[in-house]
């Protein structure tokens, strides 16, 4: 059983970056596809990432498209967001989620087997 610890969350202004990190212990992350989600307060929690356990299939949101990179490094056992141009929407608590891996043919964005504990990202001036 795989547990996740995000990190790399804070305070950033309008148009900053920030980079978060998803680490797994327990169990190989390769066996793995993983989802970023995100939670703003009185909103409902929405997927905004994901990625194959390979790292050859990437989903966006369309909300996030062109402003977020998701990656994933299996050695390290670590999946990352990089979050370009934020903006205050952007604030909300954000989740690395992890199902076992699908095949090609059915892949999809996990759902969330496996949850880790969030990380806050504030854009605030």
């Amino acid at each position: 059983q795989v547990q996740l610890v995000e990190s790399g969350g804070g305070l950033v202004q309008p148009g900053g970056s920030l980079r978060l990190s998803c680490a797994a212990s327990g169990a190989p992350l390769a066996y793995y596809d993983i989802a970023w989600f995100r939670q703003a307060p009185g909103k409902e929690r929405e997927a905004i990432s994901c990625i194959s356990n390979s790292g050859r299939a990437t989903i966006y949101a369309d909300i996030v498209k062109g402003r977020f990179t998701i990656s994933r490094d299996n050695a390290k056992n670590s999946v990352y967001l990089q979050m370009n141009n934020l903006q205050p929407e952007d604030t909300a608590v954000y989740y690395c989620a992890a199902d076992p891996f699908r095949l090609p043919t059915t892949w999809r964005c996990p759902d969330g087997d496996y949850w880790g504990q969030g990380t806050q990202v504030t854009v605030s001036s």
